[in-house]
């Protein structure tokens, strides 16, 4: 019996260790850039193309294999966000959700996901952050292997509007400025982030910048004071839309369209990725299918299951 106890003990604490990393989807605030449009509809709810805004965060959440996943959103848009993704158990995953109050700062969204994160290693996305590349996945994996954090990189032609990375000789990052007058590189800071659990200590002890918000670059300097933090850069082959204006509202749509119509392939389905990873079944699948009926979309996914690649 003693032998047995040693067992089970030594099997809780491998449990504890390795703790599976969580997902939180910031999609709050109230999308002012693009009002008329946001007066009574979130952001995140929006179409992009042919799928809401929203799905797209969630399958960059799924192709790392995240399956415990927060939606931090207002409290006039929570029940709309319940009503499309529900408990996420159709596609193989589980959905909370929080309410943000006011924006008060990308890095808030630890301490109002502190119970959820409950000391397991997370990954932050922005609600209006769209990703597409072929080496996303080899990213996203290396980013789950990463210790500390990881940030994403890309080159934009626009360095001031955005926090931008600067560079030693041997291209690692030595800082991270906000917006700068004099911008070191072209790289931004895109709206994903990987942390272990050590984010939340750092989201608690960080204070309001002058525009009074928790800044999610104070948390990112402080994994880069302790030599923990990981710059993944993506290259020119992989795409970055931020979906807050109305120009890049159209561009990403135009973007999904495009691809989509040249290829025969979706981007951001959110079940076609629990399918190719198991998590739904054949069965599972068709009858998702028939929550939309007479759409491209279902012919789409019924279509699945018998498509050669």
């Amino acid at each position: 019996m003693l032998y047995l106890q040693n067992i089970v003990f030594k099997f809780r604490l491998f449990i504890k260790r390795v703790k599976q990393r969580k997902g939180i989807i910031l999609a709050g605030g109230k999308g002012s850039r693009l009002y008329p449009l946001t007066l009574a509809l979130s952001k995140q709810l929006m179409p992009i193309y042919d799928k809401p805004m929203i799905y797209y965060p969630v399958s960059t959440l799924m192709l790392a294999n995240i399956k415990e996943i927060l939606v931090i959103t207002t409290k006039r848009d929570i029940d709309s966000f319940k009503k499309l993704l529900g408990d996420g158990n159709n596609w193989g995953v589980n959905f909370s959700y929080k309410i943000q109050d006011e924006p008060k700062g990308i890095a808030e969204a630890f301490l109002i996901g502190k119970e959820f994160i409950n000391n397991s290693p997370s990954a932050l996305i922005l609600g209006d952050n769209l990703f597409h590349g072929a080496e996303l996945i080899e990213k996203l994996c290396k980013a789950e292997k990463n210790k500390g954090a990881t940030i994403f990189l890309y080159p934009v032609k626009d360095p001031k509007r955005y926090g931008i990375a600067e560079f030693d000789n041997n291209q690692k990052v030595v800082s991270i400025i906000e917006k700068p007058t004099k911008p070191k590189s072209k790289y931004a800071v895109t709206g994903l982030y990987f942390y272990d659990e050590k984010v939340v200590n750092f989201a608690e002890s960080i204070t309001p910048s002058k525009r009074g918000e928790l800044e999610i670059t104070d948390i990112n300097q402080l994994y880069l004071s302790d030599n923990n933090l990981t710059a993944e850069i993506l290259s020119r082959g992989s795409a970055w839309l931020d979906t807050g204006t109305f120009d890049s509202l159209s561009e990403a749509g135009t973007y999904i369209q495009t691809l989509e119509k040249r290829q025969g392939l979706k981007i951001g389905c959110p079940e076609e990725i629990a399918w190719n990873k198991g998590w739904i079944s054949d069965n599972d699948l068709e009858k998702l299918s028939f929550k939309y009926p007479n759409s491209e979309y279902s012919t789409y996914l019924k279509k699945l299951p018998f498509n050669e690649y």
